[in-house]
């Protein structure tokens, strides 16, 4: 049995290109969150080349089944109750968390938030993290790239097209690295990679399709 969420207990976690080659045949598992899904496969690229001191993260969130169609009550919070195609909606994250979970390197070095915006699908996540190595943006995003190209082929992606989020509907990588929306100075990089629904990272582990580095429109 998958849960398609972050688990709250002690059912273990795993994510392709964090921590899958841990899995042991257990009964239960979680795959965490797709936005897990998205920023554990960056994080890992970024911290095993550069070292991750700490890192910020910000997804911009599409509309989820849980949000309502105009303002309504809600049982989490007085934000999440208001109309969702009509509103910019800040709300709380656990995914930055749950990737210390994957990752225990990165336990307690990040953090993060969400705004829920009024589109149908693909999200997007903001990484800024301070680095124990000083990088340009060139070498990162050669690391990345080098990545996408070898052994995270098939969950992390690289492009350099002039992309928006239409573009990944029906992508079959957890994460994209959008490599001319990044911005790094001598020891912080500003990282951006789009996400789909967790249903697509699903049927990739059924699958286990490789991914394009150049999205087809």
């Amino acid at each position: 049995m998958v849960l398609t969420g972050p688990s709250k207990d002690n059912t273990p976690m795993f994510v392709k290109g964090a921590n899958f080659d841990k899995y042991e045949g257990q009964d239960i598992v979680s795959n965490a969150s797709c936005t897990t899904n998205c920023l554990a496969p960056l994080a890992k690229v970024i911290n095993d080349n550069f070292g991750i001191i700490e890192g910020l993260m910000t997804t911009v969130h599409a509309t989820t089944a849980t949000q309502k169609t105009v303002d309504g009550p809600s049982h989490k919070d007085w934000r999440g109750g208001r109309g969702a195609s009509q509103n910019i909606i800040p709300s709380s994250t656990g995914a930055a968390k749950a990737v210390g979970k994957v990752l225990p390197e990165l336990n307690g070095k990040l953090t993060g938030m969400a705004f829920r915006v009024p589109t149908p699908n693909v999200s997007v996540v903001d990484l800024t993290v301070r680095l124990e190595k000083a990088a340009t943006y060139e070498q990162i995003k050669a690391a990345v790239k080098a990545a996408a190209e070898g052994e995270m082929k098939g969950v992390l992606g690289y492009t350099e097209d002039d992309v928006v989020s239409t573009d990944f509907n029906g992508e079959v990588c957890t994460s994209v690295f959008d490599a001319k929306a990044g911005i790094a100075t001598e020891r912080q990089l500003r990282e951006t990679g789009f996400l789909v629904r967790q249903r697509n990272r699903l049927l990739q582990q059924s699958t286990g399709p490789d991914c394009p580095h150049l999205q087809i429109r």
